[in-house]
């Protein structure tokens, strides 16, 4: 029996350092510059019945979690740009749950992983590029009512690609008992 809260958060739930360094920072660029290289490397050889199997009961099939990462990562990649070009602009949020429900989230995932590697490939570079100053700069998320700095959403995203690559591969999805 696999616990649920396992299946949900199978690295743990992400939780904001009190303070972040710059190794910190480091490790999560390369996460981030390297996410799309992960995810393909996780699904080679998955078939169609693979991306359509959820990775918990009641949860998202594992294509629906690749067209979330693209949509997801598309718009914090944005939201960075936002945040490196703008004094602390308020970014939109957006119901991703409704957004998973969209007809654009059962469609194969070949253009969704079009868009991570594209997205990762700019975003990897643009990271690699800030400095300690670009990292303290921040935008206000309406949704959370506070202001997020570079260093912190850095981390929270490098956290969610692994999140979710760890989603992708769960063993056994279609066996998986409560």
């Amino acid at each position: 029996m696999i616990a649920i809260e396992y299946l949900k958060f199978p690295i743990g739930r992400f939780v904001v350092p009190e303070s972040i360094d710059s190794t910190q920072i480091q490790e999560a660029v390369f996460c981030l510059s390297k996410f799309s290289s992960f995810l393909e490397t996780a699904l080679v050889g998955k078939c169609e019945a693979y991306l359509e199997t959820p990775y918990r009961p009641g949860g998202w099939m594992i294509k629906q979690v690749i067209h979330h990462l693209a949509d997801s990562h598309m718009d914090a990649f944005i939201r960075f740009k936002l945040a490196l070009t703008e004094e602390n602009p308020t970014v939109n949020g957006y119901d991703e749950a409704a957004w998973a429900n969209l007809p654009d989230s059962v469609m194969g995932i070949e253009s969704s992983m079009a868009i991570i590697k594209a997205v990762h490939e700019k975003w990897g570079l643009l990271l690699c590029e800030m400095t300690e100053a670009d990292f303290r700069k921040t935008f206000f998320h309406p949704q959370k009512q506070r202001s997020q700095s570079l260093a912190e959403v850095t981390l929270m995203y490098a956290w969610h690609g692994m999140h979710h690559l760890a989603h992708v591969q769960l063993p056994n999805l279609q066996q998986v008992k409560l």
